[in-house]
């Protein structure tokens, strides 16, 4: 069973620079991606005669890394697996798309949803320091869980800046497998699915005699204020 964890960043000015570095590359191979599969999509709908391909995430990177990283020497100051998750990202909102489980996915804008994941080298260090790829060792406000993860998205938030990852956690089985039902009821205080019955307390039988006494005091006294008589308290 997958578990996700999510905490805040405590950055210097220096990390804060690399984080938004990386979110440009990831918005940038993004919304190349998608530019690229729209054309294609266009194409397709044009020229029914001559079809491309629609592309995997894999063909989109190999694209990615022979057409623009050449071009754009700033993506190699990031981490590799920043423009790789975002254009996988890319795929599966299309795959949403096409089974008409989501909309056409959008371009994205600077300032707008920050966010990039990296994989690979991810280790927890302590309580509160995780290493990831490129950008070293961060520091976190909350005590991180001690388990093994194999990658994480940070996102960005007004000027805060959070950490997020799944573990896997092994699912404890309930000791009891046998289910009963119950019925509350007015004349038992329960029936169980398998036909026992519950009965009540009753306590109002306990109470009958104490009932009567009570109900003859009154009735001596109302007797006695009809006919005038002058009853003695003790």
């Amino acid at each position: 069973m997958l578990l996700g964890f999510k905490t805040e960043l405590k950055l210097n000015n220096q990390q804060r620079t690399t984080l938004m570095k990386h979110c440009g590359v990831a918005r940038h191979a993004w919304n190349w991606g998608l530019s690229l599969t729209k054309q294609i999509l266009d194409h397709n709908k044009a020229n029914s005669d001559s079809k491309i391909k629609f592309p995997s995430a894999i063909d989109l990177h190999k694209w990615l890394v022979a057409l623009v990283k050449s071009e754009n020497e700033w993506y190699y100051e990031c981490s590799k697996s920043t423009p790789q998750q975002a254009l996988m990202a890319l795929r599966e909102s299309w795959k949403r798309c096409f089974n008409k489980s989501a909309g056409v996915p959008k371009f994205k804008k600077k300032g707008k949803r920050d966010s990039f994941t990296l994989e690979g080298t991810v280790k927890i260090l302590g309580n509160n320091k995780i290493q990831v790829p490129v950008i070293g060792v961060l520091k976190t406000y909350e005590t991180l869980p001690q388990v093994l993860t194999k990658s994480a998205t940070i996102s960005r938030q007004a000027d805060r800046w959070f950490i997020s990852f799944r573990f896997d956690v092994e699912q404890q089985e309930s000791l009891s497998e046998s289910v009963v039902g119950v019925d509350l009821g007015v004349k038992a205080l329960a029936t169980l699915s398998t036909g026992e019955v519950i009965l009540g307390a009753k306590s109002y039988k306990n109470m009958k005699p104490s009932w009567a006494e009570c109900n003859g005091c009154i009735a001596i006294k109302l007797s006695a204020l009809l006919t005038g008589r002058k009853l003695n308290y003790k």
